[in-house]
């Protein structure tokens, strides 16, 4: 069996698979990584003894400073680090002007290499006091095993890393970043004190799963040109595979877990965050949410929220515009962000045949429903909603050497639970035309 760690911005979510793709045993909890993970391992003590490996992705990019090696007591594991900047920093805008003009193209204030600088320049104490700088899955690896490595996704993600020529232009220290492995790799083997605190087997394997992304293309079975994976959390992000490696600003590009493909990635930052606000603005738990919206006829009475960073626009608001308006608006106006993206990507030229969704929001069907209606596009739900999670037990089964191919594992371990087709198209083409004029 294999355990599969996926940290979350907010969730942290662990899963016991067997090497059919069964999923024996789940548990998620919030806080701290480590505290996180020492207590889903107790939620599945009874499972753990039989585990071969453990497959970690998460949210990225993220990255802590830390200064010492690992601690691994009859306690816990505790690591000497400083706080983590995660993905949603933006602080590092001035470091981030000299790693682009150094990368030779844009590289955001969130990336690794700004960040890192700017602690250079802004906290020079605490750089000096650093002896790795790890993303967020290395750090629970590092904790696991003692070994420091960073995780190279792909092919195609140079501007966003780093090499020995950057590092020394911009005054880094090599030591202080770790040697990379790519998705599939072994971090090392688990601590056998680590394994004896939490109930593992010693040394088994601690395997890369590359960054939550790229576990969740691999879950939700994408493995053609025209297939799309929809992850909606904090963020959504649209990725699509392509035939063929697309240049352009407004995306990423870079190599697709299936070869030859290439990957085209889209982001709208603020879906989960434009629900949370929602709920609670209405006083309404998540759930209560979702169904409130259902009450409203599509269209939301005309009006529109649209979600934008940390902030958002509403029109066509009127004395009839209810509570139910009002949270449908909300859900529509993240989808058609989606289809904003998604008429982009098209205009590159690549074809968007389905959305392959995942995340927490996949669970409601009004939101699918909505995205299908809105996109013009079927949307397809896995059997397992938390995609990251079946794909790390791909990669991880690909590993041991279970499956030949993460293709072959996909094929034999990804299914589809239910299809969303496009019904009212009409009226949502009407609301789209208005705000995109």
């Amino acid at each position: 069996m294999l355990l599969t760690v996926d940290i979350g911005t907010t969730i942290f979510k662990t899963a016991i698979w067997d090497f059919e793709g069964n999923r024996i045993a789940f548990s998620s909890s919030r806080g701290q990584w480590l505290k996180a993970f020492e207590d889903n391992c107790r939620e599945l003590v009874n499972d753990i003894k039989s585990v071969e490996a453990i497959v970690i992705c998460g949210n990225g990019p993220s990255l802590t400073p830390v200064f010492d090696k690992p601690l691994l007591t009859e306690s816990g594991l505790t690591v000497n680090a400083g706080q983590v900047r995660l993905w949603t920093d933006r602080q590092a805008t001035e470091a981030a002007k000299q790693v682009s003009a150094i990368a030779g193209g844009f590289v955001d204030p969130c990336f690794f290499l700004p960040k890192a600088l700017d602690i250079k320049i802004n906290e020079p104490q605490l750089y000096e006091k650093t002896m790795f700088f790890l993303g967020c899955p290395e750090f629970l690896a590092f904790a696991l095993t003692g070994e420091a490595k960073t995780v190279f996704p792909s092919d195609g993600f140079d501007r966003w890393f780093w090499n020995d020529t950057i590092l020394e232009s911009l005054g880094l220290d090599r030591e202080k970043f770790p040697a990379f492995i790519r998705p599939g790799e072994t971090f090392g083997g688990l601590n056998p004190l680590a394994a004896a605190v939490l109930g593992f087997k010693p040394d088994i394997p601690v395997i890369s799963g590359g960054p939550d992304f790229f576990a969740a293309i691999i879950g939700t079975g994408i493995t053609k040109p025209g297939q799309a994976c929809d992850r909606a959390g904090t963020s959504e992000g649209i990725n699509l595979c392509t035939a063929d490696h697309i240049t352009d600003s407004r995306f990423m590009s870079y190599g697709h877990p299936i070869k030859p493909f290439w990957n085209l990635s889209g982001i709208i930052s603020s879906s989960g965050k434009a629900v949370e606000w929602g709920h609670k603005l209405l006083g309404l738990d998540y759930d209560d949410f979702f169904s409130l919206a259902e009450k409203s006829q599509a269209g939301a009475g005309g009006m529109v929220f649209m979600p934008a960073a940390m902030h958002g626009t509403i029109s066509g608001l009127n004395l009839d515009t209810g509570r139910e308006e009002f949270a449908r608006s909300v859900l529509e106006g993240i989808n058609f962000t989606v289809r904003k993206i998604i008429e982009a990507m098209e205009k590159t030229g690549a074809n968007i045949d389905e959305l392959r969704v995942t995340g927490g929001i996949c669970r409601n069907s009004i939101m699918n429903q909505i995205k299908a209606d809105i996109t013009k596009k079927p949307v397809l739900v896995t059997r397992y909603k938390e995609a990251e999670l079946t794909g790390l037990a791909i990669i991880g089964s690909c590993a041991l050497g279970k499956y030949s191919s993460i293709k072959e594992a996909i094929s034999a371990l990804v299914s589809i639970d239910k299809t969303f087709y496009p019904e009212n198209t009409a009226i949502y083409d009407e609301l789209f035309s208005r705000i995109s004029a």
